[in-house]
């Protein structure tokens, strides 16, 4: 809006709301127009430079002294004039102020006070910094139009929803923004989840923007602080204070905010289910311990590197939420065997545990926490640098955790086959197992769980202890296993591959990423012993894998395969696309980049009428040239998404008629 425009719709709410003995104190009107000016709805004049008017007697329009400035006039509205000037002179002197911003502070308090809705009030901030600083300084309840809908319960307002969202990042992080954030939303619906990802710049967000979102967004629900050093205990208590509703919280590199805010926020907001602390030094044992006391609904905590955090932080907001929290992640602090014993006992309702770098936790308080037989509803546990994590505390656990689904061990340098076999015979329940830089299992240990328990899933990822064992002893199968993973294990080959085979025959997932000494010998025989059907299969960085696997792969599982990655597979040709085209119904994500595909290949596929791929990639591949546009543009039709990165004999302006022509997918080039 105009300037002049959002003065006289200022002026229109002002008179519409019995505010106009303000208008008439710092105006001159002849009401003989007033309502041609309240109901005015013809177009705004403006006029730049001089004087406009003939007579220089004509008192009836408003004009400017100054030659740079467009002015604005409504018919037959008198000008205030504030300084001496002289009848018939082609000029006059006039204050260069304008009327309304003479009006005092407290005078436009009152007054916005009385604005009655979120538009008009955000009208009102688009006129100057000045005027956005005064209305967010106004508290939503102190509005005559929130003061109206409480003293009618009947009345619904729509203002406090609470269902819109902001995200702010970077240098648009900033108070002033957050003041236009805190006007803007209020007639929009309310503002319910924030997010302000900061930075260290002096222009950052502050305890000042921070307290216009609280006093003009009680609706919010979900405030979310990354990186914003300048916010401390000051700008977290003026949320807890006007924000009753919140409910989740996530504090992030605040290195202001200590204690006293975390504990505001306890006292203020009963409704608190959700709260992430991570690398927040001041926040200690007495905020936790108000959290636990005070916040009965809380349901998922989250605490990351926050030294002053120790035992009793942790016991005492474990013992105190015990019957609602369900999700739970330490992660390095400076806790005990005792805070394990405390989950061990309290935990009765934690389903999702995460412990990691707990360097002053022994074997005895894992052992301690599987057998203290509380954590019955546990579904999934994901340690990762855990030394007290040895054989016996990992049989402890699996015995003391009788509904557990999911575990995930990574950096456990002290397990080995015997502790991992020994857990799977504990963990009747178990169904996803992850290994990643587990040194000390061996291929002898993975076979014994697949041996022993009723496993879907199995991931094993950078275990440098797995070697080729080939093994002739009759294997129990296993036919739960419908996904295996077994990434970046230099050691497992060929005989690996032939075990894996004759153990799980109903495999469906497959994702040998990495594993740079596998061969057609050893890949052909797994594909022959799946009997399910393959859906999705990774062989990326499979450098060694020829067409003959492909060949195999898409005449016996053709008809059921839906991803197919072969990034990096150098010796990978047409051939594999030809018989792809040919045989694959249901292929919709295919990734050959880094092979040796040519413009024939492509061809091939853009031929297959069966084929309906959404994600294709031949990113690196050099052999494909512009030769390949039209093939392109034919399989483009029900593509989402095209990789054609590193391509060199692709032109710049063959990828801008593919954009041009391929508008619904995403081409990177």
């Amino acid at each position: 809006l105009s300037k002049g425009r959002l003065r006289l719709r200022f002026a229109t709410v002002l008179l519409r709301f019995g505010v106009g003995g303000f208008i008439e104190r710092f105006f001159v009107w002849d009401y003989s127009t007033m309502p041609a000016v309240v109901n005015y709805g013809g177009d705004d004049d403006f006029y730049s430079g001089g004087s406009f008017y003939t007579n220089s007697t004509d008192l009836g329009r408003l004009c400017s002294i100054s030659s740079q400035v467009d002015v604005y006039y409504p018919p037959r509205k008198r000008a205030r004039i504030t300084a001496p000037f002289v009848v018939g002179e082609t000029l006059f002197e006039q204050s260069k102020q304008a009327s309304i911003d003479v009006l005092p502070d407290e005078c436009l308090f009152e007054i916005f006070k009385r604005l009655p809705g979120g538009r008009e009030r955000s009208s009102c901030a688009c006129v100057s910094k000045h005027w956005l600083m005064l209305l967010i300084s106004i508290r939503k309840g102190e509005y005559e139009s929130s003061k109206a809908v409480k003293e009618n319960t009947d009345s619904v307002s729509d203002e406090d929803d609470g269902y819109l969202t902001r995200c702010l990042e970077g240098k648009k992080a900033t108070d002033m923004r957050l003041a236009a954030v805190a006007v803007g939303t209020s007639g929009h619906g309310g503002l319910g989840k924030l997010s302000i990802r900061g930075s260290s710049s002096s222009s950052g967000v502050t305890n000042f923007g921070l307290s216009a979102i609280a006093r003009g967004c009680p609706s919010l629900k979900a405030l979310s602080l990354w990186n914003v050093p300048r916010v401390g205990d000051e700008g977290l208590s003026e949320i807890a204070k006007e924000c009753h509703l919140l409910e989740k919280l996530d504090l992030c590199q605040c290195p202001s905010v200590s204690n006293k805010g975390l504990i505001a926020i306890a006292e203020n907001c009963p409704n608190l289910t959700s709260l992430s602390i991570e690398s927040c030094p001041k926040i200690g044992n007495e905020g936790l311990q108000a959290i636990g006391k005070l916040c009965p609904k809380l349901q998922s905590v989250s605490i990351k590197d926050c030294l002053l955090v120790g035992d009793h932080g942790v016991s005492s907001l474990l013992s105190s939420t015990s019957s609602l929290l369900s999700k739970v992640k330490f992660q390095g602090l400076n806790i005990t065997d005792f805070s394990l014993a405390v989950i061990g006992h309290y935990g009765k309702s934690v389903t999702n545990l995460m412990l990691s770098g707990l360097e002053n936790v022994s074997e005895k308080g894992f052992w301690v926490m599987g057998n203290a037989q509380g954590l019955q509803k546990l579904v999934s546990l994901t340690i990762t640098s855990c030394r007290g994590v040895t054989d016996v505390s990992l049989e402890a656990m699996g015995k003391g955790c009788a509904n557990l689904r999911q575990m995930c061990l990574r950096r456990c340098c002290f397990i080995s086959d015997d502790g991992l076999v020994a857990f799977a015979k504990s963990a009747g329940s178990l169904e996803s197992l992850q290994l990643e830089e587990c040194n000390r299992i061996t291929q002898s240990g993975t076979i014994g769980v697949l041996s022993n328990c009723s496993l879907k899933s199995l991931t094993v990822v950078k275990c440098m202890g797995i070697k080729d064992i080939s093994s002739e002893a009759p294997l129990s199968c296993c036919n739960s296993l419908k996904s295996l993973s077994v990434r970046n294990c230099p050691g497992f080959g060929t005989a690996g591959l032939a075990v894996v085979g004759r153990l799980c025959p109903q495999l469906q997932h497959v994702d040998l990423s990495g594993l740079c000494g596998i061969t057609d010998a050893g890949l052909l025989p797994l594909l022959e012993s799946c009997e399910a059907g393959l859906v999705k299969v990774n062989l990326s960085g499979c450098l060694n894998i020829t067409d003959k696997v492909v060949l195999a792969l898409t005449r016996l599982h053709g008809g059921t395969l839906e991803l197919l990655n072969l990034d990096g597979c150098r010796r990978i040709t047409d051939a594999s696309l030809m018989a792809i085209a040919e045989s694959c119904v249901f292929l919709s994500d295919l990734d050959v980049s880094r092979s040796a595909v040519t413009d024939s290949g492509v061809a091939a596929l853009s031929r297959a009428e069966q084929l309906n791929l959404q994600v294709l990639s031949f990113s690196g591949c050099s052999r494909v040239s512009n030769k390949s546009l039209p093939s392109l543009k034919k399989l483009g039709k029900t593509l989402l998404g095209l990789n054609l990165q590193h391509c060199n004999s692709i032109s710049s302006r063959t990828v801008e008629l593919l954009v041009e022509t391929l508008w619904k997918c995403d081409i990177l080039f």
